[in-house]
């Protein structure tokens, strides 16, 4: 039984077939494409999970993230990638991934990365209720987010982190539990995509700052992040 549609996208021969091959065996239904273009082409009949490589040998992989984000808001993007420096890593998450791995990529924690993304996918249909911090109110049943009517536009992950936050507002919510809630309970490996989520939400919701009373996500050092509930409410 086929169990979700992945597309790799992967210009080495090698790397791309073993890569094919692991996730049929695993009952996924797989595209292999081998450039950017190919990749935004197969991309438009629909993918739950996209595993790119940021090396192709057309377009640059960042910009084929960006654009796989724009057309597809709610697909997983999980970035491949053989550059090791940090700042390409989060460049990569900034342009829209959910999550990444660095080549060499072993296939156990490859396959578990891809059921995790699947599980988080399916487990958001089904929302916590959670009440209005400051002027922020969370719609999770429609999942939007709205600061006195007007709506600030959130990435997928952007949202699910909010509204974990925002179950337990003033509270401090640790690293572990963040990850395990908002990406999965089995999850090992670094946490970076974490902050670079926080970055990018904090961004998000200081561009509506002057609509309204607005929550701030604040660091815990050596502990994790809360969100801080504002002054009067």
């Amino acid at each position: 039984m086929v169990t979700a549609r992945l597309l790799v996208v992967e210009d080495d021969a090698t790397i791309g077939a073993a890569l094919q091959a692991s996730l049929r065996a695993h009952d996924h239904d797989v595209t292999w494409e081998r450039t950017g273009r190919g990749a935004l082409r197969a991309a438009e009949s629909g993918a739950d999970l996209v595993l790119l490589d940021l090396g192709l040998p057309d377009l640059d992989g960042v910009e084929v993230c960006r654009k796989l984000r724009t057309f597809s808001p709610t697909t997983v993007i999980v970035i491949l990638t053989a550059r090791t420096e940090e700042m390409d890593v989060v460049v990569g998450l900034e342009a829209g991934a959910d999550d990444y791995l660095t080549k060499p990529v072993r296939l156990a924690e490859l396959h578990a990365r891809v059921r995790a993304h699947l599980r988080r996918d399916a487990a958001a249909s089904t929302p916590s209720p959670c009440a209005p911090v400051g002027d922020l109110v969370l719609d999770t049943a429609a999942r939007r987010v709205r600061v006195n009517g007007h709506e600030i536009p959130l990435r997928a992950k952007e949202y699910d982190l909010l509204a974990r936050l925002a179950v337990e507002p003033g509270a401090a919510v640790s690293r572990q539990t963040l990850m395990a809630d908002v990406w999965d309970e089995h999850w090992f490996g670094s946490t970076k995509t974490l902050d670079v989520h926080v970055a990018g939400l904090r961004r998000r919701l200081a561009d509506y700052a002057e609509a309204g009373v607005v929550p701030a996500i604040v660091t815990l050092r050596g502990h994790g992040y809360r969100l801080e509930v504002p002054t009067g409410t």
